[in-house]
Formats: C-alpha cells, sequence, structure tokens
C-alpha cells in the first residue's frame, strides 16, 4: 500500500472485547462487529428517527426495544455473512486481514453455527412485530445473504446494501401504523442513496485491494470522478428527506435541521481525498452524526411548532 497508515479494522490487543471478554468469545464478538458498532448505529439510528416519525411523538418503549434489538442481530448476521463469503478475499485485504474466520481464530463450521443461532434470535423478535412487518423482515434476508456476493459481478454492491441497512426504516412504519405511505419510501430512498455515498467513501480505503483481487464496488465504478458521484448522491438524500418531510408535516425545526444534515454530508465532501483512505475512514463513521441529526430532525419535526 502507497499509505503508511494501518487501515486494519480490529485493534485486537487495546479495546473492551480483548479486556473484558473470555478469550474464546472474543472471535465471535469481533465476527458480529461488536467492538466495531458503527454500522449498527448506522442502522439503528435512521430507523429510530422513522419510528418517530410514525408514532408522530416518541414510540412505545417495547417497539424501540426490539427495534434496536433487530439492527444489532441482523447487522451482527450481515458481518457475519460477509465475513464467511469473502474468507478467502479478506487475507488479502489490507483492512480486513486481521477478521477472525479469515485469520483462522474460528473455523467456517463454528461461523456457520454462529450465523444459525443470530438468525434464530433475530426469528424471535418477530413474534413481537405485526404481520405486514413479518413479510417485510422475511423479504429482508435474501438481500442481507446476497450482498456480499454482489462485488463479485456488479459495480452496486453499495445500493443493495443500502437497501438492507435501512430496510427497519419501512418496517418501523408497517409496524406502528399498518400503512407504508410515499412518504415513508421516500426517507428510505433519501437513507438508501445517503449509503451509496458514505459506503462510497468506505470503499476508497480498499480500493487497490479490490482492484487487485478483482472484485467491485462504487468506488471502482467512480474512480477520480467520486467527488462528483458522491455529491450527487448527498445532493439526493437532502432532496428526498426535505420532500418526504414536507409530505409528513413535520413543522419548520425539521427542515431547519436538515439544513444541519447538507451541511455536515457536504463537509465530508470537503474533507475526502482520494489521495487519504485513512481519511475515508473516518469520514465514513463520521455519518453517525448524520444518523443523530436524522433523529434530531424527526424529534424537531413533531415536537418543535
Amino acid at each position: 500500500m502507497s499509505t503508511s497508515a494501518d487501515l486494519s479494522d480490529i485493534h485486537q490487543h487495546n479495546d473492551w472485547v480483548s479486556r473484558y471478554l473470555p478469550a474464546s468469545w472474543g472471535p465471535y464478538a469481533r465476527l458480529a462487529r461488536l467492538d466495531r458498532p458503527v454500522g449498527t448505529w448506522l442502522t439503528l439510528l435512521p430507523c429510530i428517527a422513522a419510528l418517530i416519525q410514525a408514532a408522530h411523538g416518541l414510540p412505545e418503549f417495547w417497539r424501540l426495544i426490539i427495534f434496536s434489538l433487530g439492527a444489532l442481530l441482523m447487522r451482527s448476521a450481515g458481518s457475519t455473512i460477509n465475513d464467511i463469503w469473502d474468507r478467502d478475499f479478506d487475507k488479502h485485504v489490507e483492512r480486513t486481514r486481521f477478521r477472525p474466520l479469515t485469520s483462522g481464530q474460528i473455523s467456517l463450521k463454528q461461523a456457520v453455527a454462529f450465523l444459525l443461532a443470530q438468525f434464530f434470535l433475530s426469528a424471535l423478535l418477530l413474534f413481537f412485530i405485526n404481520s405486514y412487518s413479518r413479510w417485510l423482515a422475511l423479504a429482508l434476508v435474501p438481500l442481507v445473504i446476497i450482498y456480499p456476493l454482489c462485488k463479485r459481478f456488479t459495480y452496486w454492491p453499495q445500493a443493495v446494501l443500502g437497501a438492507a441497512f435501512n430496510w427497519g426504516m419501512l418496517m418501523a412504519w408497517t409496524d406502528t401504523t399498518n400503512t407504508l405511505p410515499l412518504a415513508a419510501v421516500l426517507m428510505w430512498l433519501g437513507a438508501l442513496t445517503w449509503q451509496i455515498g458514505y459506503d462510497t467513501i468506505y470503499a476508497y480505503t480498499d480500493i487497490r485491494d479490490d482492484e487487485r483481487l478483482g472484485l467491485r464496488s462504487t468506488a471502482r465504478r467512480f474512480g477520480t470522478q467520486g467527488i462528483y458521484w458522491l455529491s450527487g448522491f448527498y445532493i439526493a438524500s437532502i432532496i428526498l428527506w426535505v420532500l418526504a418531510g414536507y409530505w409528513m408535516q413535520m413543522s419548520w425545526a425539521y427542515h431547519l435541521v436538515m439544513v444541519a444534515v447538507a451541511a455536515h454530508l457536504f463537509w465530508q465532501l470537503y474533507r475526502f481525498d482520494l489521495k487519504r483512505p485513512d481519511r475515508s475512514f473516518s469520514l465514513f463513521r463520521a455519518n453517525i452524526l448524520t444518523g443523530v441529526l436524522l433523529l434530531i430532525a424527526a424529534l424537531a419535526g413533531v415536537y418543535i411548532n
């Protein structure tokens, strides 16, 4: 690699997993990305925002718990599937070379057993949501399974991931109102284009390794024109979220917070640098703030008139 920064996403000797969990549990915690909760927050925060919009106020506490557990379990299961499919590629990628499966800390058989346990726990949550949402949850499973394979045959795996990551936004509406209005779909589409943007930034971290291994991504598709594509997707997100807020009759405060969302997204574009893969990694993580702002926008749109 041309950069001297260590881009590994696992720091095995100085985190809470190595300090507090039994050694035999550590590889499973890392396989589920419990040591790297960014993805869980990026799944959960837009979902909570959708729960607030659907309820037009604070969601029922039990529903918040169920959807939080769902975000954690499905993100963890998706990560396990990803590592199972990519175990032979990950050893050749700087960012992923220390992951438990590819580094031999656990076997393929153990990883599959762990995945089945994750799916079992996720299935238990189906008893606590309505039938409309159960069907949506089942429709999500194929997306979660095929996403890691997409990088073999399409330059748009980030679009599949964006659809899957934000699926809980749709389920938040169906479980709360038993309907799926156009405004809810627009919020989901906005989250999808947002994720294509920030996950493309993330993909630029691996672009040299992906080129060498023949794997595809939006980063490879956009190449040196990435800043223009990223700008387009982030602008699309803001437009979709503003339109959705208008149709949901969110108050002026929602749109004011959207200005802050737009400012944060364009700050990311300003900081983006093709020559700094380490910066791409940090910009990806910065999108937790985008999710927090989405949640604040939903609260403001409901409670500030």
